[in-house]
């Protein structure tokens, strides 16, 4: 079979999915449910085309352990359950005049994000067709990778517990203080969760590396996408923190945005801070 051909035939049916669902429900996270699953799919059918070749093998397990992740994490903040849009969607809407969001939904959501899905898994593409024994970068890729793993599990479980704390301070009619998370892995970063995700697709992107011996190659062009995606979602989350919490622009002042740093000292100076 042509690997490709499958996988666009799957690429096609994903966008045309998630945007006629989106019309139906009048919710706009359907590539948001998918994100963790079509990855899956790409990689495993470029495993399955080699004849499960090792490397390849590789890959798509540790893409599988990465999907399974996210699914759990997404699935266990109700993203899946009827209503479960992502809260920046409403915002926007309501930003945007009903005709710009309906294009925004197609051409954005539902197809660029999808683009964005396929591409990243396409160093699998460059490994299918440079066949090649694992070596040991193959082993230190799928190590870091697994550290970076690990690194968003740790983030999104404080987040979690954070979450689940305010929730409880709110039923118990007190206001959360402080309102947003600023420690454990969030001291060194305003979004650690957001650092080890592009980390484990630009391993991923090692692999092709790994293959060929080039560090160069076309399908480096996911990974780049897919920071530039987080660049965009990370502006436009903190705006709407910054509407909400007054305090929450000291936090950018002291702590890195995206890669753990240690925190900076003092406060930001008023003419800085307006």
């Amino acid at each position: 079979m042509n690997p490709v051909m499958v996988c666009l035939w799957i690429f096609a049916a994903v966008c045309a999915g998630t945007w006629v669902l989106s019309l139906i429900t009048r919710e706009y996270s359907w590539t948001d449910r998918i994100w963790s699953l079509v990855p899956l799919a790409y990689v495993w059918v470029f495993a399955a085309a080699s004849g499960f070749e090792g490397r390849l093998v590789l890959m798509a397990v540790l893409v599988t352990l990465w999907g399974a992740r996210l699914t759990f994490n997404f699935a266990r903040k109700g993203g899946y359950a009827p209503g479960g849009e992502d809260y920046r969607w409403a915002i926007l809407r309501r930003r945007l005049k009903p005709w710009q969001f309906a294009v925004f939904n197609l051409l954005f959501i539902s197809i660029y994000q999808n683009i964005i899905i396929f591409l990243m898994t396409l160093p699998a593409l460059t490994v299918y067709q440079n066949p090649a024994p694992l070596n040991a970068g193959d082993w230190i890729l799928a190590v870091l990778f697994a550290g970076a793993l690990a690194g968003e599990t740790a983030a999104d479980q404080q987040q979690w517990n954070f979450q689940q704390w305010k929730g409880q301070e709110r039923k118990s009619g007190r206001t959360p203080t402080p309102g947003f998370l600023q420690s454990g892995l969030f001291r060194y970063s305003r979004h650690p969760n957001f650092f080890f995700e592009q980390a484990q697709w630009w391993l991923f992107y090692g692999f092709a590396v790994a293959a060929t011996g080039a560090w160069l190659h076309w399908t480096v062009l996911g990974a780049l996408l897919l920071t530039l995606l987080f660049m965009g979602s990370t502006v436009f989350t903190e705006s709407i923190s910054r509407s909400r919490y007054p305090d929450y622009v000291q936090y950018q002042y002291r702590t890195s945005a995206i890669i753990p740093l240690p925190p900076r000292q003092g406060l930001r100076p008023a003419a800085e801070a307006g």
